[in-house]
């Protein structure tokens, strides 16, 4: 049973910084990628990043430059570094996991953690 669990979310200041985890149990040899999305009030879930288990990361443009992905493939962590945060950034943030299509492709999500940023 794949469980991903997010943690790291919290209230900042404009221009702060958080650092999300996502624990990812179950499965983690069928691991296609990881992703971060993220959604606000009213709007729908979009992409933030994502890395693949070779290390390859792909971003937003929103965040590009501000938001850096990486992996500790020991601890099966994944985390979001983010910086300079802006209020546009505030949302529940969750991490996606997308299983390899030997594994059947399905995806599996978190449950999500709040960032909320004040200006």
């Amino acid at each position: 049973q794949v469980q991903l669990m997010e943690s790291g979310g919290g209230s900042v200041q404009a221009g702060g910084s958080l650092r999300l985890s996502c624990v990812v149990s179950g499965g983690t040899d069928c691991i296609n990628a990881i992703a971060w999305y993220r959604q606000a009030p009213g709007q729908e879930r979009r992409f933030v990043s994502h890395i693949r288990p070779q290390g390859l990361t792909e971003y937003d443009r929103s965040v590009r430059g501000r938001f850096t992905i990486s992996q500790n493939n020991a601890k099966n962590t994944v985390y979001l570094q983010m910086n300079s945060l802006k209020p546009e950034d505030a949302a529940m943030y969750y991490c996606k996991m997308t299983a390899l299509r030997r594994c059947g492709g399905s995806e599996f999500w978190g449950q999500g953690t709040q960032v909320t940023v004040s200006s």
